[in-house]
């Protein structure tokens, strides 16, 4: 049984709200996908009964009606066939608790071969041991023999315990089954069925497309999410990686594929090893939805509660590996119970997420519509409120391909949005440091970033300070926003004739400068020329005085120097008359 830069192009006010509506396809894509995968999932868990279902998958084959009845002192295997009459045809077989039992089977219906092998599959349950016997129409009696281990010798795909009886010269008419140590959770014999060859043999190969698919699914998104945790680091996919993982080996040991690869198992340790993984499953599973929401969603309780189910689910996984085998009942319960509880938490952080205007609630609600409907109908199932059927006992199979698929598109938008988020952060500072580094009304370098820069610089420089000339008369003459753009108009000039490689900075007030090597530096004639045929309001012209030093730029001292004798090539060239250049003696270069 299967258990278990340019700060001209930035937007401030840009939002990951805006951004979610130029993704609106996308959008409606992902609910159409959801919608589908909810329908899909509900269709397969509600569907009327298992004898629907005859003939596809893994449950094939016809139907056999079974009747009950408790092993009693001195019963033989004769004596019980021979008396049908004390085995109870109407009672629920979970309600008869565990022990020793009798399944007698309804008359077998006569066979299209009488010479052909039949098939007995059954529904792999908890039990200690199994002796299925067959009664011919000439009165023999044949018997097959399994404990533990050869019932998972006998495992076909689907967790389908299998018997083969080959007749001998007349048709087999009735089954018996002696079964010992029958935990029975969810029945004694479950979903009994008469199979031929081919039958068997297409149920493993469908099954086995089915399985593969799933498994060649899951492993690669757990190759694909891991190789981008290593690079990313996001706490979701790595979270994501545990349930793929836990998947992975669920479906191993679900499908009865385990025990193929391990005959040497009992079949209780495997479907032992399906509680540990689903509970290992729904762990990882709740902390990927703590994970997968903005930090602000989930503070508080409810990140408490997801912390405290996911705990709940890594106990129950403790207590199945050290004590499961002795009291699997009593835990069946508890792990049924919690399974049922889980999407109530689910819901809740959905509920919380709706408040909070997460922008990645669709997409978690999407992409896990199929597991919480299959989570309520098999949790529901596990606690006998709902039949049995194939597909909800194989539901988490099924139900965790739909999430797969919808979650790596989940999974893929959400770092998108991320990565949205990452640049515009990136941009953001970017803005923010130039800012920072610039002077708001020139545009150019302000003097703390001017000199960041040019402490920098490899090898001697020259330093060229400008300063207009009478700046006051200027304001005066046409007011301080005049005068605001009359230094717009002189950075302008400056950036206009400075070459890349060559510092411009406003360093304060009127007073302006340039560093670079020597020989990219601008003609002082060309510039002291420009600066005079620049037009102002009121038919105004404006001169600037240039100090000029050359030397090396190492340190904060050198830097000193060096402004230091520009600054007095620039006051000597203001008393000079202005509207020229001083150049001060090059600076020595220290051997």
């Amino acid at each position: 049984m299967s258990h278990p830069g340019n700060h001209d192009e930035a937007r401030p006010g840009l939002t990951i709200y805006s951004r979610i509506e130029c993704d609106a396809d996308t959008m409606i894509w992902l609910c159409r996908m959801g919608w589908m995968a909810l329908l899909l999932a509900a269709g397969v868990m509600f569907a009327p009964s298992a004898h629907a279902q005859a003939g596809t998958m893994g449950n094939v084959g016809s139907p056999i009606a079974v009747c009950v009845s408790r092993v009693q002192p001195g019963d033989t295997v004769r004596g019980v066939f021979a008396h049908p009459e004390r085995f109870d045809c109407t009672s629920k077989q979970s309600a008869l608790g565990s022990g020793d039992f009798w399944i007698l089977s309804a008359p077998l219906p006569p066979p299209a071969d009488a010479d052909a092998a039949i098939r007995v599959r059954q529904v792999s349950l908890w039990q200690r041991q199994t002796t299925l016997y067959a009664r011919s129409a000439d009165g023999r009696i044949v018997g097959q023999f399994a404990d533990e281990v050869g019932l998972g010798q006998r495992i076909r795909l689907g967790a389908v315990i299998e018997h083969r009886f080959v007749p001998a010269g007349a048709p087999f008419t009735r089954l018996l089954w002696r079964i010992d140590g029958a935990a029975n959770l969810r029945g004694i014999v479950l979903g009994p069925r008469l199979a031929t060859d081919t039958q068997s043999i297409r149920s493993d190969l469908l099954l086995a497309a089915l399985y593969s698919a799933f498994a060649g699914l899951a492993l690669g998104l757990l190759v694909y999410n891991f190789a981008l945790w290593r690079v990313l680091r996001y706490d979701f996919q790595l979270a994501y990686c545990g349930l793929l993982g836990c998947l992975l080996l669920y479906a191993a040991s679900s499908s009865g594929a385990l025990a193929w690869v391990l005959p040497a198992m009992s079949n209780n340790r495997r479907i032992l090893l399906s509680y540990i993984m689903l509970c290992g499953g729904m762990a990882t599973a709740l902390t990927f939805c703590a994970c997968f929401f903005e930090a602000h969603v989930l503070d508080g309780w409810p990140l408490r509660a997801i912390r405290a189910a996911s705990a709940t689910f890594c106990g129950l996984a403790i207590l199945l590996m050290a004590v499961g085998a002795e009291h699997i009942a009593f835990l069946d319960r508890a792990f049924s119970v919690t399974m049922l509880l889980s999407p109530l938490v689910v819901f809740a952080v959905l509920a919380r997420a709706w408040r909070r205007h997460s922008v990645y609630l669709s997409l978690f609600a999407l992409s896990w519509a199929a597991p919480l409907t299959m989570l309520v109908a098999r949790s529901l199932y596990n606690l006998g409120f709902l039949p049995w059927s194939f597909w909800v006992d194989n539901s988490t199979i099924l139900a965790m391909s739909l999430e797969t698929l919808l979650a790596s598109v989940a999974i893929a938008y959400r770092m998108r949005m991320l990565s949205h988020e990452r640049d515009e952060a990136v941009r953001q500072e970017a803005i923010s440091r130039e800012l920072a580094d610039t002077d708001p009304l020139t545009g150019l370098l302000n003097r703390r970033a001017f000199l960041a820069r040019a402490m920098s610089s490899d090898g001697p420089r020259t330093l060229m300070l400008f300063d207009i000339d009478h700046f006051k008369q200027v304001n005066d003459t046409i007011g301080h926003d005049g005068g605001d753009e009359v230094l717009r108009l002189f950075a302008r000039l400056l950036r206009y004739h400075a070459p890349p490689g060559v510092l411009v900075a406003r360093m304060g007030g009127e007073e302006f400068a340039l560093l670079g090597e020597d020989a990219m530096l601008p003609d002082v004639d060309m510039m002291l020329a420009s600066v005079r045929a620049v037009r102002l309001p009121f038919d105004l012209r404006i001169t600037t005085s240039i100090g000029i030093c050359h030397g090396p730029l190492v340190d904060e001292n050198d830097w000193k120097r060096l402004y230091r004798m520009a600054d007095k090539a620039l006051f000597q060239a203001k008393a000079a008359g202005r509207d020229r250049a001083g150049r001060a003696q090059p600076l020595a270069i220290a051997a």
